[in-house]
């Protein structure tokens, strides 16, 4: 009999179990089950959600190409801030709508992903069908917005009830499948626009059948650990805590800020003598390095802290942000490429393991995750348009990146601020 009922509490959590106790309760914190911190199931979810990225934020971190080859043909008519509204609607969208997709993870587990991942597919290859603004804005900047936001926050909620001492290092190696996204799209797009006979349409396409398997995975191995959360659908209490408020506001300015070089850096290498293609492989160049500052700082985060690191990982961007007018010639540009991708890879997963922290209820920390970068993102999407309205104005890239740089410098100080309103206190590592 008590092995029996040893077996039996040792068995994770189903998606289809309402998160009861033999007397019909609701389950305390305390008697749900620790995250296995590892083990096979936990990895092939990393993996899932690292496929997830990939086909989202790597597509959306590859809009640098997409931008120098609206501008230069079937939006050629249209100003750089009227371009950029189309990925920053995007960007905004894809966290914005987590203040939906985070919540509806914590109450239905997976099954969210499932349409979703169908959903974006269908709208890249509507975007091949595009060819006016709006039809580009609608269902790049919209349809797949919005669809990113019901794919990567359950993803990540789906990713942190299997982690809890290892979180941040498991969120690097996660996010790092954008980057690899971020390398493999870019250099494809730019290749296949610049150098061959395909055409925008087919592009576009074949980007969507490479992202097929990748959303086949996903939709296989994601899956929730933890019995469905029976608490609101949002939950305002959160904002009572004044760490969680910093961190939200962190998040806004440094999202202000750091989508200046991600967005504006091949249209500034054209204006300094760089050749198309080679310009379009930028974002590559970018991302490549993006890996590597997401895995290492992610590992060093679970040693030395996810609010230091984070806040460390924003001041270092912003003073990379200030020195983007700097690169005056090829080289230059590429290593600045290489640099910027780095220290800005610690910023999306610094932010996000950072607000899962101010979860005291794991099975919430889809929710906490979707209201606060859903706040944050609106940085991302009103960062881009003031950068391309400096960058029309000015007729250069020096006040866009000054004020980009002074937006994620600030944000850097707002974590700080968090720091001190942290339960362990300004020099713990927090």
């Amino acid at each position: 009999m008590s092995s029996s009922s040893s077996d039996e509490k040792s068995t994770p959590f189903s998606e289809e179990q309402a998160g009861l106790d033999r007397q019909g309760l609701p389950l305390s914190t305390d008697e749900l089950e620790p995250a296995p911190d590892g083990g096979l199931r936990a990895w092939l979810v990393a993996l899932g959600a690292a496929s997830i990225f990939f086909c989202c934020l790597g597509f959306s971190n590859s809009f640098g190409t997409f931008t120098q080859y609206y501008l230069t043909h079937q939006l050629s008519d249209r100003s750089p801030d009227d371009v950029a509204w189309i990925g920053s609607l995007s960007a905004f969208l894809q966290f914005f709508v987590g203040m939906i997709g985070g919540p509806m993870f914590d109450r239905y587990g997976s099954k969210v992903i499932h349409p979703a991942a169908v959903i974006y597919i269908f709208a890249v290859m509507m975007l091949s069908l595009c060819k006016t603004y709006w039809q580009i804005m609608l269902v790049q900047g919209v349809l797949m917005g919005a669809t990113m936001g019901f794919l990567q926050f359950p993803a990540m909620g789906s990713l942190s009830q299997y982690f809890d001492k290892k979180r941040a290092a498991a969120f690097g190696l996660a996010i790092s499948g954008s980057s690899i996204g971020g390398i493999i799209m870019p250099i494809a797009v730019s290749k296949m626009l610049n150098s061959t006979s395909l055409g925008f349409g087919w592009t576009v396409r074949i980007i969507g059948f490479l992202m097929i398997p990748f959303m086949a995975f996903s939709v296989a191995v994601l899956r929730a650990r933890l019995p469905p959360s029976a608490a609101s659908f949002l939950l305002p209490s959160a904002f009572l805590e004044a760490r969680y408020n910093f961190i939200v506001i962190s998040t806004f300015f440094v999202f202000l800020g750091m989508f200046m070089p991600i967005i504006f850096l091949p249209t500034y290498a054209v204006s300094k003598g760089m050749g198309v293609t080679l310009a379009g492989y930028l974002p590559a160049i970018l991302n490549a390095a993006s890996t590597f500052g997401r895995i290492i700082p992610g590992v060093l985060a679970d040693k030395y802290g996810r609010l230091n690191v984070y806040a460390f990982g924003s001041f270092i961007t912003s003073v990379v942000i200030f020195c983007m007018t700097a690169t005056k010639n090829n080289a230059g540009i590429i290593a600045y490429a290489a640099v910027f991708g780095f220290t800005s890879g610690t910023i999306i997963s610094g932010a996000t393991v950072s607000i899962t922290g101010c979860a005291k209820d794991p099975r919430n920390i889809g929710t906490y995750t979707g209201m606060g970068l859903a706040l944050g993102a609106i940085g991302a999407l009103i960062g881009p348009p003031i950068d391309g309205a400096f960058v029309k104005h000015y007729v250069g890239f020096f006040e866009a990146a000054m004020f980009s740089g002074a937006m994620c410098l600030f944000g850097g100080t707002v974590v700080l601020m968090a720091k001190l309103a942290s339960p362990e206190g300004f020099f713990s590592r927090s």
